[in-house]
């Protein structure tokens, strides 16, 4: 795998390629596809969820409302479990974790296999929940770590492979997701799952310290390299920031509008009565329409004005998720369909914006830990998306639910009007502090 044509950031001279070359033996790239790959397999606990839901609730004669928490348990256990992670990860390096990570995520889903009651089911997705989020954590922030200089992009691979590695499972998983085959079918998924991330613990390492040889004193700042050698924040420094809570709130909504489509999109499709193809054509092209648009709009962001494409993408988002509701009732199959992929397209990047403007605002040396705090707005979104939505939807029905999801979307692209850098970090045209 070749590196960057030329890996030299234009403002600063810093040949980020070479230098990661010299410290790894090879190029920094196989680093972020071993991280995609790790991303890859743990997709099946957020995104093939709709799928197997149903044959869980009619093998243990669960009602579907009360299977919703399992989802939510899921969220709040993967995002509350990065913050140690990834504490631990920028002090200690990823290997022990990794470990640690294979043995929750991989058992975790063998486990369903053998479960027999609604408590059990709660104990495994949590503690595979727990793999999931040390495995993300640790996968987004080696991108963070060794691409300085393309970090929308890099994120964006390892997200893009969350999100699209669940393609190749879905299909698998839907034909044979029968109170007789599920069973199988968690247990051989929780197996590849194990041997993938057992391996990539033997593959991933993190640069030393300094490696880019930036001193406090070098007075070349620009774009992301200010916030590298200007002011790396402390995890206690940023939250006394504004910016943080502001995005903290922008996360929250995003994440409610993007995860209550991803929990629900088969449900969704039935309550319109669409044919059971319907429903699997759009659990199925979900995630690679999320997948792709990561890895799109990740390095559209590193080459323009990266609040600017996030103002887009989140009132697109919107629109298409109030499109959706539409398109449903007038029982335009095809439309529906489209419109998943489209409003999933513009929402999911969130999880490659958002690690990104981080390590612009307060640089890469905390980024594992920072991120991993602002990361816990996830459980707000995972809460909405699995027992308030159930909630909402028997209380307001489908159509209304989801309408509140497209305006969540729509309120996060308005605030991005007001985010601006931290003053002192050094891209606000201030001396970094």
């Amino acid at each position: 795998m070749s590196d960057d044509a030329d890996g030299i950031d234009d403002a600063n001279g810093i040949d980020y390629a070479g230098r990661a070359k010299e410290i790894l033996g090879f190029s920094r790239w196989w680093q972020v596809a071993a991280a995609a790959a790790m991303m890859a397999a743990v997709s099946p606990y957020q995104y093939v969820w709709s799928s197997i839901e149903r044959p869980l609730a009619e093998s243990l004669d669960i009602a579907l409302p009360a299977l919703g928490a399992v989802f939510s348990f899921y969220v709040v256990f993967q995002s509350l479990s990065q913050f140690p992670a990834g504490w631990w990860r920028d002090r200690r390096g990823p290997g022990a974790l990794m470990f640690l990570a294979a043995l929750l995520a991989g058992g975790g889903y063998v486990g369903l296999a053998y479960a027999n009651s609604l408590w059990q089911l709660y104990v495994l997705y949590s503690l595979g929940a727990v793999g999931v989020g040390i495995v993300y954590t640790v996968a987004v922030n080696t991108a963070v770590k060794w691409f300085p200089d393309r970090t929308g992009l890099t994120t964006g691979i390892g997200t893009m492979a969350f999100a699209g590695g669940s393609a190749l499972v879905v299909p698998y998983v839907r034909a044979n997701a029968t109170q007789a085959g599920y069973a199988d079918v968690l247990r051989n998924v929780g197996l590849v799952i194990l041997v993938v991330l057992l391996v990539g613990a033997f593959l991933l390492r993190d640069p030393p310290d300094n490696w880019l040889g930036l001193d406090d004193d070098d007075d070349e700042r620009d774009g992301l390299a200010d916030s590298l050698r200007g002011k790396a924040y402390t995890t206690k420094e940023m939250l006394k920031t504004w910016q943080f809570w502001l995005l903290y709130a922008m996360f929250i909504a995003v994440a409610g509008a993007d995860l209550i489509v991803i929990a629900n999109v088969v449900r969704f499709a039935e309550h319109f009565g669409f044919a059971a193809i319907v429903a699997t054509a759009a659990a199925t092209l979900l995630p690679i329409a999320a997948g792709g648009s990561r890895m799109v709009l990740g390095e559209v962001s590193d080459r323009f004005s990266r609040e600017r494409v996030m103002l887009v993408s989140f009132l697109l988002a919107g629109l298409f998720r109030l499109g959706l509701v539409g398109a449903g009732t007038a029982s335009a199959e095809i439309v529906f369909v489209v419109f998943v992929m489209a409003a999933m397209f513009f929402s999911s990047p969130l999880y490659v914006f958002f690690p990104a403007i981080l390590a612009d605002y307060y640089g890469a040396q905390h980024s594992s830990s920072n991120y991993a705090v602002l990361y816990t707005a996830k459980v707000g979104g995972g809460v909405f998306a699995g027992t308030v939505t159930g909630f909402m939807v028997a209380t307001l029905g489908w159509n209304t639910t989801f309408t509140i999801g497209g305006l969540l979307a729509i309120g996060a692209g308005i605030a991005v009007l007001i985010l601006r850098p931290p003053a002192g970090s050094g891209l606000d045209g201030a001396e970094p502090a």
